[in-house]
């Protein structure tokens, strides 16, 4: 038992900003909350584990700035006088749903008074630069959405620079192609450059180097077969022997054993949640029919929806890391920071 509260306080210690100021922090108890609802035998591993994952794909306040810091006075992007590129910069609030947008320009906004001394309203100034900016590229149907509605008012010629923490290389692929299409139906010269923190593998064809959660083989239990069972098309399933390209996890059996209760416990999730829709898929929400996105990704601002429901998913179930919606969060703006209405 000292071991598993060892370990459950390791992983608290690793997220001590997960919605600072807007939930109660996550501590060793809640950890162990959160393990309870797993079998009594795999608690202490799965702890572990995770916390071997966290170790890289958390991203906390203090990295997130450090990597804008690197963004806004890196001369591959400025071209070596970023005074002058920020100020010409139209940072672009175009999301048609969300607030990683919003929070993201107020983060920037800060490093631009810090680093260059201009604040927020004082950029855009230029006619052919702009930023796009958000926290996590995943599917890429956000992203898509948002820049092919501004296409529509984007000037005939510009640069468009999309920076993002985290970007997964599947949905890179279909936001260029479809992007691609859309500039090129417009008429418009848009350069487009990408800037990431980091990126992993999430890709079909490379399966058996993915950094997302894909299990090797479906866990007997009742419940996953007869949700399989439901599917039109049956999962992709990925060979054994990796631990991905970004090394994300601690050793293959250390995975295995966090894709198969995780979808164990998603698919239970699901049948006691009716009101979570057929997207919100066990291992994380994917529009197409799979056994999830799989990512294990979580920054201080919220948990992706794409990462495994145990990870996020609430009543009757007890997250890890609890999701504060978007209404919620336009909310909280409205109250500020420190008053979210959700006490």
């Amino acid at each position: 038992m000292t071991d598993v509260l060892a370990h459950a306080q390791a992983l608290a210690d690793l997220v001590p900003d997960y919605h600072a100021g807007q939930i109660p922090r996550i501590d060793g108890d809640r950890v162990m909350q959160w393990a309870a609802q797993f079998d009594e035998g795999v608690r202490l591993p799965i702890i572990a584990e995770t916390t071997h994952v966290l170790r890289s794909t958390y991203l906390s306040r203090a990295k997130a700035l450090d990597f804008l810091s690197t963004v806004v006075t890196s001369p591959k992007l400025n071209g070596g006088n970023a005074l002058q590129f920020w100020t010409n910069a139209n940072i672009l609030d175009v999301q048609l749903e969300g607030n990683s947008q919003s929070e993201m320009r107020d983060l920037i906004g800060g490093t631009l008074r810090e680093q260059l001394g201009i604040e927020l309203d004082g950029t855009g100034q230029g006619t052919d630069t702009f930023v796009y900016l958000d926290d996590g590229l995943f599917t890429g149907n956000r992203v898509r959405r948002d820049l092919e509605a501004w296409l529509a008012t984007a000037p005939q010629s510009a640069d468009l620079h999309i920076i993002v923490f985290v970007l997964h290389r599947l949905g890179q692929f279909y936001v260029k192609r479809q992007l691609t299409q859309a500039i090129q139906k417009s008429g418009k010269a848009i350069n487009v450059v990408w800037w990431r923190m980091v990126e992993y593998e999430d890709r079909k064809k490379y399966t058996e180097s993915s950094d997302v959660l894909r299990p090797i083989a479906l866990p007997d239990d009742p419940l996953v077969n007869a949700y399989v069972a439901n599917m039109q098309h049956k999962p992709h399933l990925r060979p054994a022997g990796s631990v991905g390209q970004a090394n994300l996890f601690s050793s293959d059996a250390a995975r295995q054993l966090i894709e198969s209760e995780f979808l164990k416990a998603g698919v239970r999730i699901r049948a006691g949640s009716p009101n979570l829709g057929d997207s919100q898929r066990p291992l994380g929400h994917m529009s197409l029919e799979t056994l999830g996105f799989g990512s294990m990704f979580v920054t201080f601002r919220n948990c992706p929806n794409n990462a495994p429901l145990a990870l996020w998913a609430g009543d009757p179930w007890i997250p890890l890391f609890p999701r504060i919606t978007n209404r919620e969060a336009r909310v909280a703006r409205l109250f500020g920071r420190g008053s979210p209405p959700w006490g």
